[in-house]
């Protein structure tokens, strides 16, 4: 007997449908889908497309490429020989340029194109939805008629590029199928790094609607110097029904790689609908006694240390970025829906970053955006290395003391240059990457840069308590090198907040009901390697973290107790002395141990009042369990503080 369609699924159906014909009657209409497809794709494609049984599919391909109309189409499938095309294309189009060493290629975005493009990164939602002031959007119709009149002939006079690929290990639950349309053979090759092949799968599964893949639709625009020109008419529109990324006139990867930041909102929403969860996080196995590997999941906004953290040497990486995690038998399960890394270059040194440096500078798949090029060798900022005084970077030729319009210094390179490589490339990947059942997930890790309040390492009571006051309370400070000033605090619910498509509370009700479905929950910790002392000094050391996540590992198993204070539980010393000596060869004294771990309690009260006042004034509507949960650690600290002072050292907890 058929279910019936409940009143949400049905309107949830009428809006899909609704907006299929928006985006239908705002493209051209191929007269004819196999004669579109030969015409574009040559006999070749032609037959490389007959090969998926979806009709669906094929009417997304015809659609987009009698509406962008490029001159040739290439087809790739998931063979080696198909992706070394793209590959050689790229270089024979200058798209990238070859290095000294073997499978090192640079490649260069606009002056003006660096970035991800906030301003112009938007949700398209129906007339009248309003998800709150966090959230950059525009009225569905008039984004698409925008976004529709730019796409129209962008790719005339080019060759685009059809890949199929899955986010998340193939065959699995985790999997998401996706469709890219691109004209950019940096952007394909991106992919093909940083996504698992997907065209198998398209062949094999039969898709019964557009709702069942993702799609993403990319255009540099017209080009000059081999760079974005129209940079005023760069957008990046996401249709969260339709499951759709439309972006035009920009090259830089955060606003063209669609499986990555940009699919995030789509996978959110999806997510949100169906019981998981999307989350900005690494994925890490922390090795504990007895070769045991236990596995965390961890979010920082920028410049918290989530890289350095997720890269420790004696630990095992599943992915730096991005997290899909599902119940499964009471259980958390996590999947990169990634292969690769698309990651910051700046700092990357053979001392901090001993793993990518490794596998940046020797023989293999690398590609070096934006960063100073000389004699064949790419050139950083924060490399430990001398850096040559001229060379060709993002502006074309460089030199040491040339000054942009602003009368600003042009460093040698972007401060935003990236590297792409694939994890399997790196000593310490974990042999779990493509496990298509995830890992069983043991703890989870909330970091920001914080230079008062938080201590090092702490533990939540419960999942409740976890996702309230350490995730949806999350703030981060910012730095000079970011936004001229430093010490302002950032609200970044889970750090998260940029890619969010659905309200802010109704992200944190998610959170909630699916730890109710949890019966072996993960354990909630924050991390803060900022901390400051009355004089400005950090109380961290670089490597301390390692010392974090060691004891972080063992509490998730029982093995060694903590002391309970009124925001959570902290280490006790003589643990923390152990793992320094075992981790570190270094000894840790108790006033090091007095300085970290000395409750604030004046912060603390400082930092609820300023969260539940974002809560009230901006997350509309408020979600008051937050309220509650803060409301009750504010009464615990008063309590504390009633009894022991402002300032409480853990000896006087313990």
């Amino acid at each position: 007997m058929k279910e019936e369609i409940g009143t949400e699924e049905k309107e949830d159906i009428e809006k899909s449908v609704d907006n299929l014909r928006e985006i239908k009657s705002l493209l051209k209409k191929p007269e004819d889908k196999e004669e579109t497809i030969k015409e574009k794709c040559g006999e070749e494609g032609y037959e490389k497309l007959s090969e998926i049984d979806s009709p669906v599919v094929l009417d997304v391909i015809a659609r987009f490429l009698k509406h962008c109309n490029p001159s040739s189409v290439f087809v790739r499938t998931d063979s080696e020989e198909d992706v070394e095309y793209i590959r050689k294309r790229s270089v024979e189009k200058g798209e990238e340029i070859p290095l000294k060493l073997d499978g090192h290629t640079a490649h260069f975005d606009g002056p003006n194109d660096q970035a991800r493009d906030k301003e112009n990164t938007k949700l398209l939602l129906p007339k009248g939805k309003d998800l709150g002031p966090q959230f950059n959007s525009i009225e569905r119709e008039k984004g698409l008629k925008e976004i529709s009149t730019y796409l129209d002939n962008i790719m005339e006079g080019k060759e685009a590029y059809i890949a199929f690929l899955s986010l998340g290990p193939k065959n699995s639950r985790f999997s998401i199928p996706a469709l890219q349309i691109t004209d950019s053979t940096y952007v394909g090759h991106s992919e093909d790094i940083l996504y698992r092949n997907g065209y198998n799968t398209f062949k094999r599964e039969k898709f019964e609607s557009e709702d069942d893949f993702y799609k993403f639709i990319h255009s540099a625009g017209e080009l000059e110097n081999g760079v974005s020109k129209n940079i005023d008419k760069r957008r990046i529109y996401t249709n969260i029904e339709s499951k759709t990324v439309l972006s035009t006139n920009t090259q830089y990867g955060g606003n063209t790689l669609g499986p990555k930041k940009l699919a995030m909102r789509l996978a959110i929403k999806e997510g949100y609908k169906e019981g998981w969860l999307t989350e900005h996080m690494f994925i890490m196995g922390v090795h504990g006694p007895d070769e045991r590997v236990s596995y965390f999941t961890g979010a920082y906004p920028s410049a918290c240390g989530k890289t350095s953290t997720a890269m420790i040497e004696s630990e095992s990486l599943i992915g730096d970025d991005i997290a899909y995690l599902r119940e499964v038998n009471g259980e958390v399960r996590a999947a990169n829906p990634e292969r690769g890394i698309f990651g910051i270059i700046r700092d990357v040194n053979p001392k901090d970053d001993p793993l990518i440096w490794k596998t940046i500078t020797t023989p293999g798949e690398v590609i070096f955006s934006n960063a100073l090029i000389k004699d064949g060798y790419p050139y950083w900022l924060g490399m430990d290395r001398e850096i040559p005084d001229h060379g060709r970077n993002y502006i074309g030729k460089w030199e040491r003391g040339m000054k942009d319009s602003n009368g600003k210094e042009i460093t040698p390179s972007h401060r935003n240059a990236r590297y792409t490589i694939r994890i399997d490339d790196i000593e310490n990947k974990d042999p779990n990457l493509n496990n298509p059942e995830g890992v069983k997930v043991d703890g989870i890790i909330y970091g920001g840069r914080d230079s008062d309040t938080w201590v090092p390492v702490e533990e939540a009571f419960d999942w409740k308590h976890g996702i309230l006051t350490k995730g949806a309370a999350l703030e981060s400070e910012t730095t000079a090198a970011t936004l001229g000033k430093s010490g302002e605090r950032q609200f970044n619910p889970m750090s998260n907040l940029d890619f969010l498509s659905i309200p802010i509370g109704d992200y944190i009700n998610h959170q909630l009901e699916f730890g109710k479905k949890i019966d072996d929950h993960p354990s909630i910790f924050s991390v803060n390697y900022f901390l400051k002392d009355e004089n400005g000094n950090y109380l961290n050391d670089f490597h301390d973290k390692k010392i974090w996540l060691k004891w972080m590992e063992l509490r998730t198993h029982g093995d060694v107790d903590a002391i309970k204070t009124p925001t959570g539980y902290i280490p006790i010393y003589e643990d923390l002395k152990r793992l320094f000596k075992e981790s570190l060869g270094k000894d840790y004294s108790r006033e090091e141990y007095r300085k970290q771990f000395t409750l604030r309690v004046p912060e603390h009260l400082s930092k609820i009042e300023r969260v539940k006042k974002i809560y009230k004034e901006d997350v509309k509507p408020t979600p008051k369990v937050v309220i509650e949960e803060l409301d009750r650690q504010k009464d615990r600290l008063e309590k504390a503080k009633g009894k022991y002072g402002e300032y409480i050292p853990p000896s006087k907890l313990s």
